[in-house]
């Protein structure tokens, strides 16, 4: 059905269901390879491991990565608990002298743009990230969609007290530099020489899952032939946690921290503010063919729209939210009833939940059967601009493995959030070969990918 725009009143535009008014494009599969848009590389730093290998097997065995943290005056925070990376080494990508220069979520960046180069066999070297430079492809035509959330608060932080404390001669000329939400994309490809297209995306909790789907559509239209995506945080500050806690977002189960971020469930508070990062390269399927890449899925569609109604809250329907999978459905050319399971967004907040809960019912609700939904938060945390790609690759291992990673602590559904949800432990499935993995952000901005298992081609 065709609509026309230009008898819409602005009034009435709320009341108009658009879901379901896009045409689907041509199936993925069926569009020619340098169109298509395949995974070959991935890494991440998160508060379950500082690989993909280690964060997917704790993700498995429903380990928990939110423990209780310690800032200055915490004692006077509502929230006291993080999901916070351990035993992180930023000395294995950057010199000692960079690692001053630049708040640590730029680290973070850095370190998962370079796991995910080398497992997609771009670099030269992989003992020596330092020094490691790009082979297998041409510089001028690979380039880095990689953005924030909040970008360098910390550093912020550091330099206003050092400001207030010593005045302006003692500011680092670094500060700036060092704190702006587009210096990883910078980092990235000044490190590793990368020629091509460079920008940063920045919108709340969907950053990252905007940042892979721009590139895919970077690529699709022929401006690269590879592009590394993701996005980055280390938002557990001392302002990072009074901000969001002030806003009542934040649960304060600071007592029992593992069992605290606990979506979908009766007795959820708030989101768990976390760190780390999450990378991975895109290529056409073209240029992967040709090098002989490994290909780990494919990115099959992709779609966005905005709640416009408020800036934290999304509507009590999930209306934004549906529009954006059908979006996404509509962009791979395929049905609702192919998707056998989503990656929610599933932050543990009480409205946020059940909105996405609703949206995800009515995407589905013609489907014989629902897909299986779990959110991974339960176990990292909220990762912020980093929490798209952390998920979208977690989807991918799920399409690899057959295996699908639980919702931990869901010990009692909201009967408002009646989904097939996986609780507890992982889940072995057979012949799943779409996934959707889903985003939404402050301001209302909402992303959705769809995911496909590679069964070659």
């Amino acid at each position: 059905m065709n609509i026309d725009h230009t008898n819409f009143n602005a009034a009435d535009n709320h009341n108009i269901n658009t879901t379901g008014n896009a045409p689907h494009r041509l199936p993925h599969h069926q569009r020619p390879d340098h169109q298509r848009v395949v995974i070959t590389g991935m890494g991440a730093i998160t508060p379950l491991g500082n690989s993909v290998a280690d964060t997917w097997q704790a993700m498995l065995g429903g380990k928990r990565g939110i423990r209780r943290i310690e800032p200055v005056g915490v004692i006077d925070f509502r929230s006291q608990i993080a999901g916070t990376v351990i035993d992180f080494n930023v000395h294995e990508y950057m010199t000692s002298k960079d690692a001053r220069r630049y708040d640590i979520f730029m680290h973070y960046g850095l370190a998962s743009c370079a796991m995910a180069l080398a497992d997609a066999g771009l670099l030269d070297q992989t003992d020596n990230f330092k020094t490691a430079r790009l082979v297998g492809a041409d510089a001028h035509r690979v380039g880095v969609v990689f953005g924030s959330g909040i970008g360098g608060v910390g550093t912020i932080e550091d330099t206003s007290l050092t400001l207030a404390d010593k005045g302006a001669k003692k500011v680092s000329p670094f500060v700036i530099p060092g704190s702006i939400v587009n210096m990883p994309a910078g980092l990235v490809a000044i490190q590793f020489g990368l020629k091509g297209a460079n920008l940063a995306t920045s919108t709340a909790c969907t950053t990252s899952t905007h940042a892979i789907g721009v590139a895919a559509r970077l690529i699709a239209y022929g401006d690269a032939d590879v592009m590394v995506v993701g996005g980055s945080e280390k938002a557990s500050t001392p302002v990072g946690m009074s901000g969001f806690a002030a806003m009542h977002a934040l649960s304060t189960r600071n007592d029992e921290p593992t069992c605290a971020s606990r979506p979908f469930d009766v007795g959820r508070d708030g989101f768990v503010l976390s760190d780390g990062a999450g990378a991975m390269v895109l290529e056409s399927l073209a240029h992967a063919k040709t090098r002989g890449a490994v290909i780990l899925a494919e990115v099959a569609g992709f779609g966005m729209s905005d709640d416009a109604s408020h800036i934290t809250a999304p509507p009590d329907n999930g209306e934004g939210a549906s529009r954006a999978m059908m979006a996404a459905l509509n962009d791979a050319g395929i049905e609702p009833y192919q998707i056998g399971y989503i990656n929610a967004h599933g932050t543990s907040t009480p409205v946020g939940d059940v909105a996405e809960s609703q949206a995800i019912a009515s995407v589905f609700s013609q489907c014989e059967r629902m897909p299986a939904v779990s959110s991974t938060k339960s176990m990292t945390g909220h990762l912020l601009g980093a929490a798209g790609v952390v998920e979208a690759i977690a989807t991918v291992k799920a399409l690899q493995d057959q295996q699908l990673p639980p919702t931990i602590n869901l010990d009692n559904p909201d009967p408002k959030c009646a989904l097939d949800h996986i609780a507890h432990t992982a889940r072995a499935v057979q012949n799943l070969q779409y996934a959707i993995s889903n985003s939404f952000g402050f301001g209302g901005t909402n992303g959705s990918l769809v995911l496909a298992k590679w069964l070659g081609a």
